[in-house]
């Protein structure tokens, strides 16, 4: 399908300044404008507050933002905010435009003329809004475009690249759903130029002809959205471990982002770079066993094909090391939708050459996500040996996944992708879904198995079910009955939780009433998994940062004691407190310094200083 366009023969509006953007955007729209915006990375920050204070100063003009993934700078109260305020400054600048629309959304202070809809929040951030949680669209990701359309969206606004040499233009971060909508909509479709945005080519890479309006503001060039790079600990680098062993060498990999994912990457490098290594601590992982799904321990001599939705900085880990080059059609290794990372992920594709350059294409998300297309039968054949893998929140005994609604309903997250790549992974001949989860969570009210009988807001079937890994081990689900899905997930499970799942399946009559947990699986602890990682740390492997960070050691060790006095019950915080006051500042003295405590003058300073120095000398990392 070809891009519509309002008028053919008229070349865009140009303007130098994103007012002036806004000013021709509020002559074609003066009583209402329905406007998309590009998941993640690809919003022009400063245009859209630009709409938004249209509509907060008249309460007549009506405004409608479709997106996902609105992204600002994190920030914080007490001790999170001494700690964010300095490195928010350092990673973003002061000048970074945070969305005032996402943050008047995420407090429920959106004015009543403004509704924003998201088909995917960042993780968490919507638990506590009213308006979010009431105007969220659930929708698989290849099916947004088509919804866009159906709401009568009027125009897209989105950051774009420009090459001063041939004056093409790329779209970069998002091609994923502007190419698809385009493909139904006549809208308005405004490129704004940011000069640091790398320039890929693809799908995404278009002529002036494509935009209605092109912006070049030198204002909007500010830095560009980088996640922090994340710690990984004990319990994701079990899984990630895990995980490494189901990869094949000429192989497809998909993977998301976060801790988990990272862990995955992380472990492949290993198998690959120091595979003696890997074996040897694999070993260990499998003592007792039995696992019945095929592995692979090999290094990768021929190489994967890298084929996400979303592009990050594993895949640059990945090519660095000569993992991913598995080449497919015109010598492509990696082929996404949107791209999503660190400076230095950013980086790295602004100084691409060569087949580096060449081979990563980006474009619409419903050739990456989906089959159904006329080149079916070429992208099966390039898709060999896929493995699909996706983080969830909770999955249950009978296989089912929740990856982003709570039992109540509020949503964390969103579909996205995932149920696209499960269902694809059952289209594909030798293609696996992975879904990877923790077994339990901690919260004020205590531990909880996140391996669970039912929950009420699944977003992946039971008849999808296939591959589960958490912290224990991995469960092969696909095609099971529903007895020994049951007895591969408890094998998988913490066994604090498996004895009461267990009777709670025979109360239910899923499972022999005769049915016992075998002896390799009752050991499954916080303890198991710590020894194991032992074993590989003697082998100066399982690092915390495995990326390298974008912390100083001290704000590391900082980060690891907020982390730990998070979600504390107040018993706890009490005897923190209590255990700080008599620990001595020794050893300390540049994490106090950084986060401004190193002499207290108030009550309040004395005794968040008190429960900041019981967690670094309780440091989770050292066991």
């Amino acid at each position: 399908m070809a891009r519509i366009k309002r008028d053919p023969e008229e070349s865009p509006k140009k303007f130098g300044t994103i007012e002036e953007a806004a000013g021709y955007l509020f002559s074609l729209f003066s009583a209402e404008l329905r406007v998309a915006a590009p998941l993640g990375l690809g919003k022009p920050n400063g245009l859209l507050n630009l709409l938004y204070e249209r509509a907060v100063q008249d309460s007549q003009f009506r405004l409608s933002i479709h997106t996902a993934l609105s992204l600002n700078p994190p920030g914080g109260k007490g001790l999170a905010k001494r700690f964010l305020d300095p490195f928010v400054l350092r990673q973003w600048g002061k000048d970074f435009p945070r969305l005032r629309y996402a943050e008047d959304a995420q407090r429920d202070r959106l004015p009543s003329n403004v509704q924003v809809h998201e088909f995917y929040v960042h993780a968490g951030k919507a638990l506590g809004s009213l308006s979010l949680q009431r105007h969220y669209q659930s929708i698989n990701y290849t099916h947004v475009a088509a919804n866009l359309a159906r709401e009568g969206v009027q125009a897209v606004v989105q950051i774009v690249a420009k090459d001063p040499v041939s004056g093409r233009y790329s779209l970069s971060c998002n091609p994923d759903l502007t190419l698809d909508f385009l493909d139904r909509s006549d809208a308005v479709m405004v490129g704004v130029v940011h000069k640091n945005l790398p320039f890929l080519t693809g799908e995404a890479e278009v002529g002036e002809d494509f935009f209605d309006v092109i912006v070049e503001d030198p204002l909007s060039s500010h830095e560009l959205f980088a996640l922090p790079k994340t710690s990984v600990d004990e319990v994701d680098h079990c899984i990630g471990f895990y995980a490494s062993q189901l990869v094949l060498d000429e192989g497809t990999l998909q993977i998301g982002i976060g801790s988990l994912s990272d862990a995955l990457v992380a472990s492949l490098l290993l198998r690959h770079t120091q595979n003696e290594t890997w074996k040897k601590v694999r070993h260990t992982f499998l003592q007792g066993r039995s696992d019945n799904i095929e592995m692979a321990d090999s290094r990768f001599e021929k190489g994967l094909f890298g084929l996400s939705e979303m592009v990050m900085d594993g895949f640059m880990h990945l090519r660095k090391a000569g993992i991913l080059k598995r080449c497919v059609e015109d010598g492509v290794y990696l082929q996404g939708a949107f791209f999503l990372g660190s400076k230095e992920f950013y980086e790295w594709l602004r100084n691409l050459e060569g087949e580096d350059y060449s081979g990563l294409r980006m474009g619409r998300v419903s050739k990456v996500n989906d089959l159904y297309d006329p080149d079916e039968t070429l992208q099966r054949t390039q898709r060999k040996n896929a493995r699909f893998f996706n983080t969830c929140m909770q999955v249950t005994l009978l296989g089912g996944a929740a990856s982003e609604t709570l039992e109540d309903g509020r949503v964390v997250s969103g579909v996205g992708g995932q149920y696209n790549f499960v269902a694809q992974s059952h289209e594909l001949e030798g293609s696996r879904s992975i879904l990877m989860l923790r077994s339990t969570r901690e919260s004020s009210r205590g531990r909880t198995s996140n391996i669970v009988w039912s929950h009420g807001h699944l977003t992946i079937p039971r008849h999808l079910r296939d591959v589960v890994i958490t912290e224990y081990g991995i469960a092969n689900i696909r095609g099971k009955s529903d007895e020994a899905t049951i007895q591969e997930l408890l094998n998988i499970t913490d066994s604090e939780f498996q004895e009461d799942l267990l009777k709670v399946a025979k109360r239910n009559r899923k499972i022999s009433s005769g049915y016992q947990i075998p002896e390799w699986a009752r050991n499954n602890t916080p303890k198991k998994v710590h020894s194991l990682i032992q074993v590989g740390r003697a082998e100066k492997i399982f690092a915390p940062f495995p990326f390298g960070s974008d912390l100083t050691p001290e704000e590391e060790r900082l980060s690891f004691a907020l982390e730990n006095l998070k979600g504390m019950r107040k018993p706890l915080i009490l005897r923190g407190i209590l255990v700080g006051l008599f620990t001595s500042p020794r050893g300390f003295e540049k994490e106090l310094a950084r986060i401004g405590l190193e002499n207290p003058r108030s009550l309040s300073e004395i005794m968040n200083r008190s429960l900041l120095l019981a967690a670094l000398k309780c440091d989770r990392r050292e066991g």
